[in-house]
């Protein structure tokens, strides 16, 4: 007999497709918030999987993603399939990374139901999707006026993760300690493997991203056996592991020119933008301190001392590698 699945009062049976509203915390009009929920679950028994999006309130590309992935009326053939494509609700609203206490719910991990609303919210997520998991995805883009290229983050030295990670088809693996807090540490600790997506910037949609992130999703899903295996593309992405990166800081503060793109190769020593002052004066010229991949950078072209500019991710002798199999991702997803 198949495990009973009941999320916020609501039990899914085998076989059945709902949309679920958990409540959360009125706001003080009055009003009632909920966090939307679309749950499909097979007749055969099979691992549960949530994909979740909007940690942060202000990263949209995982809401598209998954609002995509519903529309493609996804055929689950075996375990339970759990989107949310909106967890911080109260974030989207305000279009804020943050909740309204100005707490980061990506920091308030695994919560409490006494706790403050960061902390409510979070306790409710564990509580009502992560519990039932053993894997997840949780969608996430750059914070504001910075980009990231399609990666993903998750604790790689865990063979199954390492693999669910390769499936997922980025060519940009970076492995990435727990951080105190997180969704991913209050995860792994209720036993639940999961994944962290990056890609594009907050508050924009970028296409790239969006087509990567829905094809990686399917493609984790038929790796764990939800979906229908189907013929693999003869252009696949073979993922490289980047086990360092760093930002490169704004070593003085001024108006930036770039010269070097997302998903760029770049050499050590190589300059990646000059610092001008508003009258046109060089003030400073910003290196590379190793050779890597631009998987990182800031878009507003003002910065302070010590802003961080571009983030780079090391892969030893990979890096050529790497380089080709980015071109490959663009002209695979464009070509589409």
């Amino acid at each position: 007999m198949a495990k009973p699945l009941v999320i916020a009062g609501t039990e899914v049976l085998p076989g059945q497709k709902l949309q679920i509203d958990i409540p959360v915390a009125k706001l003080y009009t009055d009003t009632e918030f909920s966090i939307p929920v679309h749950v499909q679950r097979a007749r055969r028994d099979g691992p549960t999987v949530f994909v979740s999006a909007a940690i942060h309130g202000d990263e949209l590309n995982g809401i598209e993603i998954i609002r995509r992935l519903i529309a493609s009326e996804l055929k689950v053939i075996r375990g339970t399939l759990i989107l949310v494509p909106m967890v911080n609700v109260y974030g989207v609203l305000n279009q804020s990374r943050y909740l309204p206490d100005r707490r980061d719910l990506n920091r308030c991990f695994p919560g409490s139901g006494k706790g403050s609303l960061a902390a409510r919210l979070a306790h409710t997520f564990m509580k009502n999707i992560v519990s039932h998991c053993q894997y997840g995805i949780d969608l996430h883009t750059g914070a504001i006026h910075r980009s990231n290229f399609p990666q993903i983050r998750a604790d790689l030295s865990d063979t199954e993760t390492l693999e669910l990670a390769r499936a997922f088809g980025v060519p940009v693996l970076l492995n990435s300690v727990l951080r105190d807090g997180s969704l991913r540490e209050a995860a792994t600790q209720n036993d639940t493997r999961i994944l962290l997506y990056e890609a594009g910037e907050a508050l924009r949609f970028d296409e790239l991203s969006l087509q990567a992130g829905v094809k990686g999703v399917k493609n984790v899903l038929t790796t764990l056996g939800l979906l229908t295996k189907k013929r693999l593309s003869k252009r696949k992405i073979d993922p490289f592991v980047a086990n360092k990166s760093e930002w490169i800081r704004a070593t003085a503060s001024g108006v930036f020119n770039e010269f070097a793109k997302l998903g760029e190769q770049v050499e050590k020593g190589q300059i990646l933008a000059q610092i001008n002052s508003p009258l046109g004066e060089l003030i400073q010229q910003v290196v590379s301190t190793r050779s890597g991949i631009v998987i990182g950078k800031q878009n507003i072209p003002l910065v302070q001392e010590g802003d961080a500019m571009f983030h780079i991710a090391y892969f030893g002798k990979d890096e050529d590698d790497v380089a080709e199999h980015i071109e490959r991702l663009n002209d695979t997803l464009v070509a589409q």
